[in-house]
């Protein structure tokens, strides 16, 4: 594999770490700025938003050398989080917090298809893979570590810690990547990207189900892990030092399940896709009762992880046959469904706590409850979209630019 690949995953690390790390430290930020609970979720939250606003920055960038591209989204990436540490009140932590999420789904969209641009045709499928091995260890050790970071240094800290992981990163893709935006000797020639060609196949109902099956689907996990730090301390009993390997617990379910699940996929696409949903939303429903109980709320935390990460490669791939194309923007655009799902997830966790009750323990595990409901929804827009008109051929993988 070319190094070039080892430095956009060390980059996906990154951004993959500052995504979640604040779930573990939303008990230190909400006594920082004075805030309940459910409104220091929103962190989450705005992140999300950022997330979910990549599509439009992958159109103005549309023409941009990737490499480019990329460097300047690590750095605006880098600078975003030392700003985020250095926020000065609740509100700018937000915005810095939504600014650093605009980079997340444009990042990850371009970095596939770099990634499979820098090795031959027939392994595209792994590079990719080893990109996202990046995203997978930032919720196995990332998270923990920077939660164990705030713990010991403060929630700054943890933001100062992540964006020394961009810049490892950033530096990577200085002296790494390609300056020139080589393809692999047997990939055909493709000329730059149209914006009505990739526009045009967001004319497909379907397409449009597929991705709201992604966003609804997915963020049902979000209703209960943007809490699950409170959740585990307040309810279940467990210190706030337990909170980091309870959180690589939960790592290792996601490393787990999207391993299996890419596998399944490949054989059984939409079973597997509707499997994991059903899946998921049993999960988070056993959850409500499960947490009550510390041995089972660490199975029940592993199983989270396996299901709902067990998503990502199935929904992706869904979306991308459901296109008919291999188009970075439908990809770009399925990530930013993650963001719009953890968005609407976490406001929903966030509004069940400030409505359940005055006692955490009876208004936390409600979360639960909601999730499980909302990734119910989810496998029902999957089924209609499934069922919904015939499926497009697939054409050719196309790498514009």
């Amino acid at each position: 594999m070319p190094p070039a690949l080892l430095a956009l995953a060390l980059s996906a690390f990154a951004v993959g770490t500052t995504e979640f790390v604040t779930n573990g430290l939303l008990t230190a930020l909400a006594t920082d700025f004075d805030v309940t609970v459910a409104r220091a979720g929103l962190v989450t939250t705005a992140y999300a938003v950022g997330q979910a606003c990549g599509p439009a920055l992958a159109l103005l960038t549309l023409r941009m050398p990737r490499r480019r591209l990329l460097v300047l989204l690590m750095l605006l990436f880098t600078a975003g989080n030392l700003a985020s540490a250095l926020a000065p009140t609740f509100g700018p932590l937000l915005a810095t917090r939504f600014l650093t999420g605009c980079t997340h789904t444009a990042f990850f969209g371009v970095a596939s298809v770099v990634a499979s641009r820098l090795v031959p045709t027939a392994r595209r499928g792994a590079a990719i893979a080893l990109v996202f091995t990046g995203l997978s260890l930032a919720n196995v050790l990332g998270l923990p570590i920077g939660t164990l970071a705030g713990q010991a240094w403060g929630w700054r800290g943890a933001f100062v810690l992540v964006a020394v992981f961009g810049a490892a990163g950033l530096l990577g893709l200085l002296r790494l990547l390609p300056r020139t935006d080589t393809a692999p000797a047997d990939a055909p020639a493709s000329a730059a990207p149209s914006l009505r060609a990739e526009l045009a196949v967001f004319a497909d109902l379907r397409l449009w189900l597929a991705l709201a099956t992604t966003a609804v689907g997915f963020g049902g996990l979000f209703a209960s892990f943007t809490f699950v730090q409170p959740m585990l301390t307040a309810v279940t009993g467990f210190g706030t030092g337990d909170v980091v390997w309870l959180l690589a617990v939960y790592g290792a379910g996601l490393v787990a399940g999207n391993w299996l699940a890419g596998r399944a996929a490949d054989r059984a696409l939409v079973p597997t896709t509707a499997a994991l949903f059903a899946a998921l939303a049993l999960t988070l429903a056993l959850f409500t009762a499960t947490v009550h109980h510390k041995g089972a709320a660490v199975a029940t935390l592993f199983l989270l992880g396996f299901c709902g990460f067990g998503l990502l490669t199935p929904t992706q791939a869904y979306v991308l046959r459901v296109a008919g194309r291999d188009s970075a923007l439908v990809g770009t655009a399925n990530t930013a469904a993650f963001g719009v799902g953890i968005t609407l997830g976490s406001l929903l966790g966030a509004a069940v706590i400030e409505h359940g009750g005055p006692h955490p323990g009876t208004a936390l595990p409600l979360t639960n409850l909601a999730g499980a409901a909302m990734t119910a929804l989810g496998l029902l827009v999957f089924a209609l979209s499934a069922a919904t008109g015939p499926r497009r051929p697939a054409t050719a993988p196309s790498t514009p630019g």
